[in-house]
Protein backbone atom coordinates (compact mmCIF):
# COMPACT_ATOMS: atom_id res chain seq x y z
CA UNK A 1 0.00 0.00 0.00
CA UNK A 2 1.24 3.47 -0.89
CA UNK A 3 1.44 6.10 1.89
CA UNK A 4 1.71 9.83 1.24
CA UNK A 5 2.16 12.58 3.82
CA UNK A 6 0.28 15.79 3.02
CA UNK A 7 0.76 18.96 5.08
CA UNK A 8 -2.02 21.53 5.44
CA UNK A 9 -0.59 25.07 5.59
CA UNK A 10 -2.21 28.48 6.00
CA UNK A 11 -3.03 31.36 8.30
CA UNK A 12 -5.06 30.79 11.45
CA UNK A 13 -8.81 30.23 10.99
CA UNK A 14 -8.72 29.67 7.21
CA UNK A 15 -10.40 26.28 7.57
CA UNK A 16 -7.53 23.77 7.41
CA UNK A 17 -9.01 21.59 10.16
CA UNK A 18 -12.51 21.91 8.70
CA UNK A 19 -11.29 20.80 5.27
CA UNK A 20 -9.60 17.75 6.79
CA UNK A 21 -12.69 16.91 8.86
CA UNK A 22 -14.92 17.24 5.79
CA UNK A 23 -12.61 15.04 3.71
CA UNK A 24 -11.91 12.37 6.34
CA UNK A 25 -15.22 12.22 8.23
CA UNK A 26 -17.70 14.05 5.95
CA UNK A 27 -18.60 16.41 8.78
CA UNK A 28 -18.52 20.16 9.43
CA UNK A 29 -18.71 22.01 12.72
CA UNK A 30 -19.23 25.74 13.24
CA UNK A 31 -17.16 25.56 16.42
CA UNK A 32 -13.67 27.00 16.01
CA UNK A 33 -10.95 24.89 17.56
CA UNK A 34 -7.38 26.15 17.44
CA UNK A 35 -4.85 23.55 16.33
CA UNK A 36 -1.85 23.49 18.65
CA UNK A 37 1.21 22.07 16.95
CA UNK A 38 -0.05 19.44 14.55
CA UNK A 39 -3.05 17.12 14.33
CA UNK A 40 -2.66 14.00 12.21
CA UNK A 41 -5.50 12.20 10.42
CA UNK A 42 -5.54 9.42 7.83
CA UNK A 43 -7.79 8.53 4.96
CA UNK A 44 -7.42 5.69 2.48
CA UNK A 45 -8.50 6.50 -1.07
CA UNK A 46 -8.79 4.26 -4.10
CA UNK A 47 -7.00 5.47 -7.23
CA UNK A 48 -7.31 3.29 -10.31
CA UNK A 49 -7.87 0.19 -8.18
CA UNK A 50 -4.96 0.87 -5.83
CA UNK A 51 -5.27 1.88 -2.16
CA UNK A 52 -3.39 5.00 -1.12
CA UNK A 53 -3.10 6.06 2.52
CA UNK A 54 -3.11 9.83 2.83
CA UNK A 55 -1.55 10.93 6.11
CA UNK A 56 -2.85 14.46 6.67
CA UNK A 57 -0.80 16.76 8.87
CA UNK A 58 -3.05 19.66 9.94
CA UNK A 59 -0.44 22.20 11.07
CA UNK A 60 -1.29 25.09 13.37
CA UNK A 61 -2.17 28.39 11.73
CA UNK A 62 0.53 30.85 10.87
CA UNK A 63 0.26 34.50 11.93
CA UNK A 64 2.38 37.36 13.26
CA UNK A 65 2.78 35.73 16.67
CA UNK A 66 3.06 32.05 15.77
CA UNK A 67 4.86 30.50 12.81
CA UNK A 68 4.88 26.84 11.93
CA UNK A 69 7.97 24.70 12.30
CA UNK A 70 9.53 23.70 9.01
CA UNK A 71 10.45 20.37 10.64
CA UNK A 72 6.78 19.41 10.17
CA UNK A 73 7.44 19.36 6.42
CA UNK A 74 10.09 16.62 6.60
CA UNK A 75 8.98 13.60 4.62
CA UNK A 76 6.01 15.43 3.09
CA UNK A 77 4.97 14.20 -0.33
CA UNK A 78 2.85 17.29 -0.95
CA UNK A 79 1.04 20.15 0.70
CA UNK A 80 -2.20 22.07 0.52
CA UNK A 81 -2.05 25.81 1.07
CA UNK A 82 -5.34 27.20 2.37
CA UNK A 83 -6.53 30.80 1.99
CA UNK A 84 -9.83 32.26 3.20
CA UNK A 85 -11.59 34.27 0.49
CA UNK A 86 -13.26 36.38 3.20
CA UNK A 87 -9.84 37.59 4.44
CA UNK A 88 -7.57 38.83 1.65
CA UNK A 89 -4.46 38.84 3.83
CA UNK A 90 -4.58 35.04 4.08
CA UNK A 91 -3.49 34.84 0.44
CA UNK A 92 -0.31 36.76 1.37
CA UNK A 93 0.30 34.20 4.11
CA UNK A 94 -0.30 31.31 1.67
CA UNK A 95 2.23 32.73 -0.79
CA UNK A 96 4.83 33.23 1.97
CA UNK A 97 4.25 29.71 3.30
CA UNK A 98 4.61 28.34 -0.23
CA UNK A 99 8.03 29.96 -0.59
CA UNK A 100 9.07 28.44 2.75
CA UNK A 101 7.66 24.99 1.95
CA UNK A 102 9.09 24.86 -1.57
CA UNK A 103 12.45 25.98 -0.16
CA UNK A 104 12.32 23.13 2.36
CA UNK A 105 10.86 20.44 0.10
CA UNK A 106 11.87 21.15 -3.49
CA UNK A 107 9.71 19.71 -6.26
CA UNK A 108 6.91 18.92 -3.81
CA UNK A 109 3.48 19.08 -5.49
CA UNK A 110 0.99 21.46 -3.92
CA UNK A 111 -2.28 23.23 -4.52
CA UNK A 112 -4.05 26.29 -3.19
CA UNK A 113 -7.50 25.73 -1.68
CA UNK A 114 -9.44 29.01 -1.69
CA UNK A 115 -11.75 28.12 1.17
CA UNK A 116 -15.08 29.50 2.41
CA UNK A 117 -16.31 29.81 -1.17
CA UNK A 118 -19.88 29.62 0.14
CA UNK A 119 -19.41 33.06 1.77
CA UNK A 120 -19.16 36.56 0.33
CA UNK A 121 -15.73 37.29 -1.09
CA UNK A 122 -13.64 40.05 0.51
CA UNK A 123 -13.49 42.97 -1.96
CA UNK A 124 -9.71 43.05 -1.44
CA UNK A 125 -9.35 39.36 -2.41
CA UNK A 126 -8.10 39.88 -5.97
CA UNK A 127 -9.20 37.25 -8.54
CA UNK A 128 -6.58 38.64 -10.97
CA UNK A 129 -3.94 37.61 -8.45
CA UNK A 130 -5.31 34.05 -8.53
CA UNK A 131 -5.07 34.08 -12.33
CA UNK A 132 -1.43 35.18 -12.04
CA UNK A 133 -0.69 32.37 -9.60
CA UNK A 134 -2.30 29.87 -11.99
CA UNK A 135 -0.13 31.16 -14.83
CA UNK A 136 2.87 30.62 -12.51
CA UNK A 137 1.89 26.93 -12.26
CA UNK A 138 -0.26 26.92 -9.13
CA UNK A 139 -3.23 24.55 -9.13
CA UNK A 140 -6.17 26.34 -7.46
CA UNK A 141 -9.40 24.77 -6.20
CA UNK A 142 -12.26 26.77 -4.68
CA UNK A 143 -13.57 24.91 -1.64
CA UNK A 144 -16.16 25.09 1.09
CA UNK A 145 -15.64 22.87 4.12
CA UNK A 146 -19.19 23.78 5.17
CA UNK A 147 -20.93 22.54 2.01
CA UNK A 148 -18.24 20.08 0.89
CA UNK A 149 -17.88 21.85 -2.45
CA UNK A 150 -14.47 21.21 -4.05
CA UNK A 151 -13.04 19.34 -1.03
CA UNK A 152 -12.83 15.86 -2.58
CA UNK A 153 -11.62 17.44 -5.82
CA UNK A 154 -8.71 19.14 -4.02
CA UNK A 155 -7.52 16.07 -2.14
CA UNK A 156 -8.07 13.77 -5.13
CA UNK A 157 -6.12 16.06 -7.46
CA UNK A 158 -3.16 16.10 -5.09
CA UNK A 159 -3.33 12.34 -4.45
CA UNK A 160 -3.27 11.70 -8.22
CA UNK A 161 -0.37 14.13 -8.65
CA UNK A 162 1.58 12.35 -5.88
CA UNK A 163 1.01 8.87 -7.31
CA UNK A 164 1.15 9.68 -11.01
CA UNK A 165 -2.35 8.23 -11.54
Amino acid sequence: MIQKKICMLGAFAVGKTSLVERFVKSIFSDKYLTTVGVKIDKKTVELDGESVNLILWDIQGDDELQTFRTSYLKGASGFILVADQTRAGTLDTAERLCRTAVGTSRQTPFLLAVNKSDLTIDPDFDPVRLTRLESDGWHIVHTSAKTGWGVDEAFSWLARKLTGK
